[in-house]
């Protein structure tokens, strides 16, 4: 969550990206440095560092999916007064309640839009990105479900962690899968919206994995003939 959007966001400068995918690489960054510090101190302070950027990051990612299918670097001020205005909605309030359910819904109802976003574009626009497409839902997801097993059964699993070996248990520590695998996910969303939005600008994106393991989106402008 933190360095591979670094790189990503420095391989976009140099490929000249627009803006909005540079604030997405590094919006994913800002959500793994809050989440880090905040479980390093457990101070509330940090919990919001956590939790808002989450978030913002989610409006970038929403602003991204939305427009894909518009000219080169054009700006829709609607949807992003939109989105400001939810984040600094959502930012008040939850400043005012200190309610975490309130925070979960309102992060929900941004996933729950990507997700749909997502869907018609593998569905009616690119089927032929569903692999990425779905990638990246199913491993957000799995994180989500693992998170949530985590809250339901955190005795059980404590208890569990105490009479089985440490490499065993540790494999049990379904939060920390929760900040893996959703951070992955959303690493992978980021691509699926990138090369969308390349491959309707006449780019020739492709999908390499770097040292072999890592997978990073390459292209290169339409050949001119």
């Amino acid at each position: 969550m933190i360095i591979p959007p670094i790189f990503g966001a420095i391989q976009g400068i140099r490929d000249r990206l627009e803006k909005r995918y540079i604030a997405a690489y590094l919006a994913l960054t800002v959500v793994g440095m809050g989440s880090w510090c905040f479980h390093m101190t457990l101070k509330y302070e940090m919990q919001l560092l956590d939790e808002l950027p989450m978030i913002y990051s989610c409006c970038i990612f929403v602003y991204c999916m939305f427009e894909c299918f518009k000219t080169k670097s054009s700006i829709n001020y609607h949807l992003l007064f939109t989105l400001f205005l939810y984040s600094l909605t959502v930012t008040t309030i939850y400043l005012k309640v200190k309610e975490p359910i309130f925070h979960q819904v309102m992060y929900g109802m941004l996933v729950f839009t990507l997700v749909l976003r997502s869907i018609y574009i593998v569905t009616w626009v690119y089927p032929w990105l569903r692999g990425l497409g779905y990638t990246s839902l199913t491993v957000f997801l799995l994180g989500f479900l693992l998170w949530n097993i985590d809250n339901i059964f955190c005795d059980s699993l404590r208890n569990f962690r105490k009479r089985v070996p440490p490499v065993l248990g540790v494999t049990t520590q379904f939060h920390a899968w929760w900040h893996i695998l959703t951070g992955l996910g959303s690493y992978l969303h980021i691509l699926f919206s990138l090369y969308t939005r390349t491959l309707y600008l006449r780019y020739r994106p492709k999908v390499k994995f770097l040292f072999g393991i890592w997978p990073a989106v390459m292209f290169e402008p339409q050949r001119k003939h």
